[in-house]
């Protein structure tokens, strides 16, 4: 007789991106090891491997590659959060002093900063609007891989970020222009609206967290985590 299959808690929670709820379970014994695997390696394109990995493997009913960046961290925070346990303490350099200092992040307060002034909408002309897509993973992975931006990669980023261009009549989906096409039209911009496309790359919505604490010289500190690997200290 077979061993029985253990079935996993669900719990719930509303994507920053587009406040979708979706559904998700605490990662397995088989997943953890993939993730301590991919942490031991220290190399940042295997723990990104790792963490698709496991948001694939427990996410319900949702297309991992629809998740912009910021809500696949913030996932993976609250997945670790429920499967292992939502302290993490861990030990930091304080840059006054180099003493070693042991902090202690409480997971369930991590949460995505999102600009007042940030938008997806950018306003061409009095006829069309821009419409901007978040990048995904798979936008980052080769920069998180060999942790450096190029040029050349962030017009690539730019570019596949770029989703419509709308009208009250029209539609225009840029995937079905060719890079030269997008190219041309993105020349073709005034200044000011690619300074807003620029200001909504440096709004985008971050995982996000401070922790204060105090260092030997008795002055008051702040230590920021952000982003998916500094959670995992």
């Amino acid at each position: 007789m077979p061993l029985p299959k253990i079935d996993m808690p669900l719990y719930e929670l509303t994507l920053p991106s587009n406040n979708k709820k979706v559904k998700y379970r605490p990662f397995t014994v088989k997943e953890e090891k993939i993730l301590l695997t991919a942490q031991q390696s220290k190399e940042s394109g295997q723990i990104v491997i790792a963490i698709k990995q496991i948001i694939n493997n427990c996410l319900q009913d949702y297309d991992i590659d629809q998740l912009s960046l910021f809500d696949l961290e913030y996932l993976m925070i609250n997945i670790r959060s429920k499967s292992v346990d939502n302290n993490v303490e861990f030990e930091i350099e304080d840059p006054e002093t180099a003493e070693k200092v042991k902090l202690l992040l409480n997971l369930e307060n991590v949460k995505v900063h999102i600009d007042e002034t940030h938008t997806n909408r950018i306003k061409v002309d009095d006829t069309y609007t821009l419409f901007l897509r978040y990048p995904n993973i798979d936008d980052f992975s080769e920069i998180l891989a060999k942790n450096e931006m190029s040029l050349e990669k962030s017009y690539e980023i730019l570019l596949s970020c770029i989703d419509q261009l709308a009208s009250e009549n029209e539609v225009y989906k840029f995937k079905d222009f060719t890079k030269k096409q997008v190219d041309d039209f993105i020349d073709s911009l005034h200044s000011d609206v690619t300074k807003n496309i620029k200001h909504f790359f440096d709004t985008m919505p971050k995982v996000r967290h401070e922790i204060p604490y105090t260092n030997a010289n008795g002055h008051s500190k702040v230590f920021t985590i952000q982003g998916t690997q500094s959670f995992f200290m």
